[in-house]
């Protein structure tokens, strides 16, 4: 007989009872950490940022940032030349891991580093890429190099990627907290995008819920805290510890989510963690003390990274550490793990919701009795229909609130819609996951880094983590702390320091370009006439290069870059697309030079 129809209607109100229990159960683990977070809240029981006051008095420990990059020759140098502008911390430097069949992002730390004594280059010794796992590997092996050259020793490692951008108070942060524990994660959020950026929206809701309840509560609870692959903080007797315990590898080279491990194992040694809830400090510059990236904006680049969190977390982590040695980790593990259950099924349940709805409108408009609503209401009890609906709004109602705290309610008000999305991208991941492992594994292949395509924010969205240009002029030793605080009081209304500053014959005109290369991590040189393509001066209208005060003058490695006397205004770069499709980086030059590009080419 052919399936019809009415077999179909059969099958799915047969699903609908197990789907309820499956709810249900979920429901009631995750109603534990949601009652666990507010009681730790309550009671004032999650650790805080302290004051800056506080923060100053701490001796500052050396800091090594390790960056791994495969690939990253977009965004590296950006990265770069931001947070060495940003971050409020003096005893650090960056050790960037690269491969030698990666020319063009080892060109582009190489350049970086010709700038600032802070970055180093740290190159694998075979080409990749191989893992991320074993990449970091390499790069602690360079930065012991260092130390044995330079007679230094690190006191902290700390983790980013190519295209963090870290709060300039982080460092600091992580210095207070290292007295007392040797692990150390701090909050990860996604930077804001256009509510039309679905994908990452719902990114923005994950990490708003994951980092602001379920880590604190899962610290607060006693769980072992998985690393986040950034604004993770090994003090380094731990890193030896792990050395130790590993055979030298302080990564798990072999796993997909070596953060994720990285948290297990250190808990395992009895290395004391702690997470930094991401909270909004009560006036604490620069937002929620966290890191900040852009994530994966379409469907098939978050289900490539999703799909490796899947295999890395649930599949090798069952096989690498079972279900766990405690009763306490063997919770934590399933939960962790519950989504290859739970992604598939609420596909199914999401399936189960449209097709309801769709009934119900033609319900309403043809009067026809809907025969799925029978079998429901014969196979599921009442009581089981109104829990799961009730379950479902307080998770809603939560995830929602903790997104409206980070993000605001314009924002969190499409939350639950984005969840739809969101459940048929987890249920995606977990199905190419299981087929990815089951044929590696089938095959005897090794699985590979599957790599996220990686995004750098323009200068405007990196405005709000720039340092003030009075801490910038005073740190870098331009002006003494006593002349900026005078000049703030005689400073006329309208008037920019700086102007206020060369005016006063205090500061000299040349370095103000260099404070603004150093506040907003944008290079500056001098452009002689005879280097400018007059095709690209004039390529865009003199009226926009006037208002702008930009001026493009060379193409380089698929960008175009433009001159400016200052930092333009934040519409230049819309106005400037108008007119061309490139990717645009902005060149610092003297207000003199600039003004011979304009007599030339204007």
């Amino acid at each position: 007989m052919p399936f019809t129809w009415g077999d179909v209607e059969w099958t799915m109100a047969a699903l609908v009872p197990w789907l309820g229990v499956w709810i249900l159960v979920s429901a009631a683990d995750d109603l534990v950490v949601l009652i666990s977070w507010l009681i730790a809240r309550g009671r004032g029981a999650l650790p805080a940022p302290p004051p800056a006051s506080d923060l100053d008095g701490v001796e500052q420990q050396r800091v090594a940032i390790f960056v791994p990059c495969w690939k990253e020759s977009e965004v590296i140098a950006g990265m770069l030349r931001h947070n060495l502008a940003a971050i409020h911390y003096d005893r650090y430097e960056f050790f960037v891991g690269a491969y030698p069949n990666d020319i063009a992002t080892v060109r582009a730390v190489e350049k970086v580093a010709a700038a600032s004594g802070k970055v180093h280059l740290a190159m694998a010794p075979h080409d990749g890429p191989t893992s991320k796992g074993d990449c970091l590997n390499w790069v602690y092996q360079r930065m012991l190099l260092w130390e044995e050259k330079a007679g230094e020793r690190f006191d902290l490692i700390l983790m980013h990627d190519a295209e963090d951008l870290v709060h300039p108070e982080e460092l600091r942060v992580v210095n207070w907290f290292a007295r007392d524990y040797g692990f150390i994660q701090t909050p990860v959020l996604p930077l804001a995008t256009p509510l039309r950026e679905w994908v990452h929206g719902f990114y923005m809701d994950d990490f708003a819920e994951f980092h602001a309840k379920d880590l604190p509560a899962r610290w607060w609870l006693g769980g072992f805290v998985p690393s986040s692959g950034v604004g993770t903080a090994l003090r380094r007797d731990a890193v030896e510890a792990l050395a130790a315990a590993s055979s030298n590898r302080i990564f798990e080279p072999h796993s997909l989510t070596e953060d994720y491990e990285l948290g297990c194992r250190t808990a395992r040694l009895g290395v004391k963690q702690l997470f930094v809830p991401a909270v909004r400090g009560r006036g604490r510059e620069c937002g929620p003390l966290a890191t900040r990236e852009m994530f994966p904006v379409t469907f098939y680049t978050a289900l490539r990274q999703r799909t490796r969190w899947v295999t890395g977390i649930s599949l090798q982590g069952m096989e690498r550490h079972g279900m766990g040695r405690t009763m306490s980790e063997a919770w934590w593990f399933w939960r962790d793990r519950k989504g290859l259950i739970g992604n598939p099924l609420s596909v199914i349940a999401n399936l189960l919701f449209l097709y309801g709805l769709t009934g119900w409108v033609r319900t309403v408009l043809e009067g026809d009795v809907w025969r799925l609503g029978e079998f429901l209401r014969l196979q599921v009890p009442v009581w089981m229909v109104v829990a799961a609906g009730v379950a479902g709004m307080i998770q809603a109602g939560a995830r929602m609130i903790l997104t409206a705290r980070m993000y605001g309610w314009s924002v969190a008000i499409w939350t639950p819609l984005r969840s739809l999305l969101g459940n048929f991208l987890n249920g995606a991941a977990t199905v190419c996951a299981v087929h990815g492992y089951l044929a590696a594994r089938w095959l005897k292949k090794p699985l590979v880094w599957l790599k996220t395509a990686h995004a750098y924010p323009n200068i405007e969205a990196l405005r709000e983590y720039k340092q003030p240009i009075e801490e910038v002029l005073a740190r870098s030793g331009y002006v003494a702390e006593e002349v900026i605080d005078a000049a703030r009081l005689e400073l006329p209304a309208g008037e920019e320091l700086t102007r206020y500053l060369v005016r006063k014959g205090v500061l000299a005109e040349a370095a103000v370009l260099e404070v603004l290369s150093l506040q907003n991590g944008v290079e500056m040189t001098e452009v002689p006439v005879g280097a400018v393509r007059r095709d690209l001066a004039r390529s865009i209208p003199a009226r926009v290069s006037r208002r702008f005060l930009v001026m493009p003058f060379a193409l380089v490695d698929g960008e175009l870059l433009v001159a400016s006397p200052g930092v333009p205004p934040e519409e230049w770069r819309s106005e400037l697309r108008k007119h061309m499709s490139l990717n645009l980086r902005v060149v610092l030059v003297t207000a003199r030079n600039f003004q011979q590009l304009h007599d030339e080419f204007l």
